[in-house]
């Protein structure tokens, strides 16, 4: 149905300034966002194509949306290049306030708090993307960031970026993670490798790492847990 020919209190932004925009649809927030239709397509009706492109139902999160680019969405009848960065823009914008959210200060002290902090951000990412959690003495949560953004099947994590961002912070202590997109959480040998470097770089400037954990659509793998690398660093 048009938005036109909805009575004036079934229509989204009327609902949502009367009730809240928790009782929205995803099709009807993307709707607002991206304002009006063009050339005879109503904004709701873009905004379902759209979520028919990300074969998602409209009640779900648009976890994937951030990874499509922006020619992807001009491919959409009724998407031009100002909507698709409107669009763009607006998810980011939710990306980094739920980032920011009040819950900085969580010990991170398990592989599943981890699992828990990153999740939403890592697990279902179509790119490896590698990161690192800042901690303080009592292992509290000072920051988290995204060192580096690989390809489908791989990232590229430096030590220097690694702790670059902890000397920063003041960190105590840091706990890195990256996904896997294919779903399985076993290390690789690079992963493995990785981890040893990073080990012997934390035991120098006296930063320890705490955790490398894996995340990916079946869970994650805790590297301190399964391997014996923070031993043999120990030694």
């Amino acid at each position: 149905m048009e938005i036109l020919r909805i009575p004036d209190s079934e229509r989204p932004r009327e609902r949502l300034i009367e009730r809240g925009a928790h009782l929205l649809s995803t099709a009807e927030l993307i709707a607002l966002v991206l304002n009006t239709g063009q050339s005879g397509t109503s904004a709701l009706s873009i905004a379902q194509n759209l979520l028919g492109l990300l074969g998602r139902d409209a009640a779900e999160p648009l976890t994937h949306l951030r990874d499509i680019s922006p020619v992807e969405l001009m491919h959409l009848p009724g998407i031009g290049p100002a909507k698709a960065a409107t669009l763009l823009a607006s998810v980011e914008l939710g990306r980094r306030i739920f980032l920011a959210r009040p819950n900085h200060r969580s010990v991170v002290d398990t592989p599943e708090v981890v699992a828990q902090v990153l999740g939403s951000e890592l697990t279902f990412s179509r790119q490896e993307q590698f990161a690192v959690l800042l901690l303080d003495i009592k292992n509290r949560l000072i920051a988290q960031r995204i060192i580096s953004v690989g390809t489908i099947d791989e990232t590229i994590a430096h030590p220097r970026e690694v702790f670059r961002e902890a000397i920063r912070q003041g960190a105590a202590g840091i706990i890195v993670a990256h996904n896997h997109p294919s779903g399985q959480t076993d290390p690789s040998c690079e992963d493995l490798r990785l981890t040893e470097q990073l080990l012997a770089c934390g035991k120098t400037l006296q930063i320890p790492v705490l955790d490398h954990v894996i995340l990916g659509s079946g869970g994650f793998t805790s590297l301190r847990r399964t391997t014996s690398l923070w031993q043999t660093a120990s030694r």
